[in-house]
């Protein structure tokens, strides 16, 4: 089987993959695990230095992984670059953070010495998404290694390019051969990875019915798994917020990656009072984003990742107006390039507001009041995150435990940062990722009891 990348933009071949066969996969997994017994014996400081040079790989070749990012799934090529750096980042904090971390934690009891060691499980494999093709990899991958397990990468066929280029980040690097491996494989293939004895745990980013799937498959194998799943983040402004601030987030928030993030702002819940100012600035804002070819410069909205992506989001556009939505502003498609799209009076039940839209529309909602607007922002099945507009921020604190998403930011936009621990709640998932959470979740927190005879 071959898979083919193509260029969203202008349809053109980007690069072709040949599948791996169950043989040539198999031997791959079984290099892994005995990749492993020598890996998880390398000292942590060596390591920790391992990872640090893998940042600076990225570094030197920002250019070349941002460009393939682009070309392969469509990003404005300004934000892949930014991608790039920010995996190198999260590989410097590890780098500076893992032997803090993973140093033994004591605990006083009846015995001489107790304390919990964290060692290594073992394989870890990683079912990615395009959306973020180096950084979904890279923020699991720093510290899943660095804590001594090996990598195994699933990626999504569409960035196959980006799935070799990491794998060639590590090698550069200097990692041992096996650490860190990509498979060229169909999603059929799964369930083989996932039953195999190299493989310890699973973490996965993409969609419900992807996670629902291989956590099905992992529970029967018994199995840890992480899952990142999709959101339906809102974004409350309240009437004493600097509107002119709050819309500059909000644009940011939604239009980033051309709509494309499971973080991303797709509800926006706003007071009575000043949901007409809020809303014609906003569309007055998105006007001016050049839309045209990813690799330029001043490129801030260029087409999905792929044409099905499109087709789903403007059926989710005609859908919500048909439902009583207003449109404000976008609405056509043209192949895989959606126009920035803005809806206004969205009420639950309606497509726009129930579900999650991965493109480049934006859910204009009002609410009677500040109790209102949590109201609506938990009648979601999704948990990822919110964000609250205002200049009370004392009084933004107080509903922090309100709010059952896994982030709640106060005038910024939902984000992540390898200092702080990410992940959703509800259909958005379960385990964290980044800050110590993320480092924690694939290793054996082994309790140690000693007595002296």
């Amino acid at each position: 089987m071959e898979f083919k990348s193509n260029n969203p933009y202008n349809g053109e071949q980007v690069g072709v993959y040949t599948a791996l066969t169950k043989e040539a996969l198999t031997e791959k997994l079984h290099k892994s695990q005995v990749a492993f017994e020598s890996w998880r014996k390398v000292p942590l400081a060596e390591r920790c230095n391992l990872i640090k040079k893998a940042g600076q790989v990225l570094r030197d070749n920002v250019e070349e992984y941002a460009k393939m990012i682009t070309l392969e799934m469509g990003k404005p090529i300004s934000e892949s670059r930014s991608e790039v750096n920010k995996c190198a980042w999260v590989c410097d904090y590890y780098a500076e953070n893992a032997v803090g971390f993973l140093e033994d934690e004591t605990i006083a009891t009846e015995a001489d010495k107790s304390f919990v060691r964290h060692d290594p499980i073992g394989g870890v494999l990683a079912i990615m998404p395009w959306n973020f093709p180096f950084w979904q990899v890279f923020r699991y991958a720093a510290p899943t290694l660095t804590s001594g397990n090996t990598g195994l990468l699933k990626h999504a066929p569409n960035v196959f390019g980006c799935a070799q280029q990491i794998e060639e980040v590590f090698t550069k690097a200097g990692y041992p051969p096996y650490v860190f491996q990509n498979l060229v494989v169909h999603h059929d293939q799964t369930e083989l990875i996932i039953s195999n004895d190299a493989v310890k745990a699973v973490t996965l980013t993409g969609s419900e019915k992807a996670g629902s799937a291989v956590a099905e498959i992992a529970g029967r194998h018994i199995k840890k798994t992480v899952l990142e799943l999709g959101g339906n983040n809102a974004f409350i402004v309240w009437e004493d917020a600097d509107i002119d601030k709050s819309v500059t987030v909000a644009v940011t928030a939604r239009m980033l990656n051309c709509g494309q993030s499971c973080i991303a702002a797709k509800r926006f819940i706003l007071m009575e009072s000043i949901y007409d100012e809020f809303v014609i600035k906003f569309i007055e804002a998105v006007k001016k984003m050049e839309s045209g070819d990813p690799m330029s410069d001043t490129t801030k909205i260029g087409p999905l990742a792929r044409r099905d992506l499109a087709d789903q989001l403007n059926e989710q556009v005609r859908k919500s107006v048909k439902q009583g939505a207003t449109l404000l502003l976008g609405g056509n498609q043209n192949g895989c390039y959606h126009e920035p799209t803005i809806l206004g009076d969205v009420l639950p039940g309606m497509a726009a507001f129930d579900q999650e839209t991965f493109g480049p529309l934006a859910a204009m909602i009002k609410a009677k009041d500040i109790d209102h607007a949590f109201e609506l922002s938990e009648n979601s099945k999704y948990g990822l995150g919110v964000t609250v507009c205002t200049k009370d921020v004392k009084k933004a604190l107080e509903y922090a435990d309100t709010v059952s998403d896994g982030a709640y930011f106060i005038n910024e936009l939902v984000k992540s940062d390898p200092r702080l621990p990410f992940g959703g709640t509800k259909n958005s998932g379960y385990g964290r990722e980044l800050a110590k959470d993320g480092i924690m979740e694939f290793v054996n927190r082994k309790t140690v009891y000693m007595k002296h005879s």
